[in-house]
């Protein structure tokens, strides 16, 4: 426990390294989308941009297939936004927390450990929640004047730790996993859209007994416009995707240094 505090200058490094990949990725995202505009397949005559008449043209199918992919898309960075604040607010209060803790655990007051692990101002904190449990338990085992040996109370303080570690990471996880899925999954929603504009197109051939570009432009325009919806959809959610995941793995080994160091400290606490 008390190496946290030391292991945070590096730990700010790393996530030095994390912040200036996150500002990358805003700056790609916002030349993807200005590549997009300035297209020959989204500009008009008049060089302007008219999203609301291509979609007012599609077809039903195609409509439908592209709200999906907005509801995808705003799901998506709702749950980036989300989890990029938990993280930042877990990151900063567990910084704040490590010391205080350290110093009350060094100097043996378990009942202010327990206290400040439960304070609401460290609610985000990933390593109050773990070290609390394990205080809790150690604490429990100890006023209720249990018979239990040495290394069984430090059996039920491992896995109440263990238990604690494990229902904080997935707490942690909650969403990314469906960022992983919309980044697979958009690209094939909008190879979807791109055949059913290409049906149309043909279907506009068939209708006008010609080939001519007239026929076949408006189904042309959806199977592109859908094709471009998928991959805008899927890039910055692989972007956000992989950014929390790094973040996530951070953190998972930050409980576990924690951890382990919390059993360290009972170990030699009972051995006295």
């Amino acid at each position: 426990m008390f190496s946290i505090a030391r292991n945070m200058d590096i730990r700010g490094r790393i996530a030095m390294e994390g912040r200036k990949m996150g500002r990358i990725g805003r700056i790609a995202y916002a030349g993807l989308a200005m590549a997009l505009i300035s297209t020959p397949a989204f500009a008009q005559e008049g060089g302007g941009l008219d999203l609301i008449e291509m979609f007012e043209q599609m077809g039903a199918v195609a409509m439908a297939i592209a709200v999906v992919l907005f509801i995808m898309s705003f799901w998506s960075v709702g749950v980036a936004i989300e989890r990029i604040y938990t993280f930042a607010q877990a990151k900063k209060q567990s910084k704040l927390y490590a010391p205080q803790v350290a110093k009350h655990l060094k100097e043996g007051r378990l009942k202010e450990a327990i206290a400040l692990s439960s304070a609401k101002e460290y609610r985000y904190s990933h390593l109050a929640k773990v070290v609390l449990a394990g205080l809790q338990e150690y604490q429990f085992q100890q006023e209720s004047g249990s018979n239990l040996s040495r290394e069984d109370i430090l059996d039920t303080v491992r896995r109440s730790i263990q238990r604690a570690t494990a229902l904080t990471s997935n707490d942690l996880k909650k969403g990314v996993s469906g960022l992983a899925t919309i980044g697979a999954t958009a690209p094939f929603v909008g190879l979807l859209g791109t055949v059913v504009g290409v049906i149309n197109a043909f279907v506009g051939i068939a209708s006008t007994g010609s080939g001519g570009i007239g026929a076949v432009s408006a189904g042309i325009a959806e199977a592109l416009v859908e094709t471009a919806l998928g991959l805008f959809v899927a890039i910055p959610a692989v972007w956000f995707y992989n950014y929390l995941s790094g973040r996530l793995e951070y953190f998972n080994v930050e409980m576990d240094n924690s951890s382990s160091e919390m059993v360290d400290y009972f170990i030699k606490k009972t051995a006295a």
